[in-house]
């Protein structure tokens, strides 16, 4: 069995090491056990580190998939190189919202706020996804029957969770926007203040006010600088991703791909 090299725990930040560790055993575990190993639903930035740590390594593979191409979140097949996946195998269940839709209107904060505060890990939750009147989202296969028997309401809409084959996912609509710039740095509230407009004595208040996630956990720190595949929630305003990083424009500012969503 092998371990993680010592040396790629310097391309990735400190507080990552136990993904990394965790990422490594599935993928020792696909190995010794010569069989397809599946992850809980991963965000960009934990899937861009699992294919990492795939690419280090010849004995294992990686398949992604989220119930509907270009999900943001998706589970993580790590296989032997023999091994086929199937669309079985991620073990992704898609399920409806039924409510009525002339007298209630739903919103995903407040759809994903039901699912976590029903008892169920993030984890195991994947994209929420609407073509503007339908409300669908991805769940781990054996949680389904759990949220179906748990959930009857969300705000104070009346609702019944509905189990849908995957053929039957909407056509979702997509609000990034795609985007090409540059910047001064990567810093989590200089990209905040250059992307929504606003001052960086605004941006940092929003820090201390708890306003910013990054990859759904609480970030306080304005300096933290963002790496590839990173996602910025800014409550009120809407969230940032960093794609990929172009290199130094002739002034001397870093050229980046983001997606930017504005509420």
């Amino acid at each position: 069995m092998k371990t993680v090299k010592k040396s790629i725990y310097q391309h990735f930040r400190a507080e990552e090491a136990p993904l990394i560790d965790s990422l490594n055993d599935m993928i020792n575990q696909a190995a010794s056990e010569y069989r397809p190993i599946l992850s809980h639903f991963l965000n960009p930035r934990e899937l861009y580190i699992a294919r990492t740590l795939v690419n280090m390594q010849d004995e294992v593979k990686l398949s992604a998939n989220g119930g509907v191409p270009g999900a943001e979140r998706q589970r993580a097949l790590f296989y032997p190189e023999y091994y086929e996946p199937e669309i079985a195998d991620f073990q992704i269940t898609l399920m409806e919202v039924s409510y009525p839709h002339k007298f209630a209107v739903l919103h995903h904060g407040s759809i994903l706020g039901t699912l976590v505060n029903s008892g169920v890990q993030r984890e195991v939750l994947g994209d929420i996804i609407t073509d503007a009147q339908r409300w669908q989202f991805f769940v781990e296969a054996p949680i389904a029957s759990f949220l179906t028997g748990e959930i009857d309401r969300i705000s104070r809409v009346k609702v019944r969770l509905e189990e849908q084959p995957l053929s039957q996912t909407v056509e979702q609509i997509s609000e990034w926007e795609e985007v090409e710039e540059t910047v001064s740095s990567l810093r989590a509230d200089v990209l905040i203040s250059h992307f929504y407009n606003v001052s960086r004595k605004h941006a940092k208040d929003l820090f201390h006010a708890h306003k910013i996630q990054l990859n759904w956990m609480t970030l306080e720190k304005p300096d933290y600088e963002l790496a590839d595949f990173d996602i910025l929630s800014v409550r009120g305003y809407g969230r940032i991703r960093l794609n990929e990083q172009n290199g130094v424009s002739k002034k001397g500012k870093l050229k980046i791909s983001a997606a930017v969503l504005r509420k």
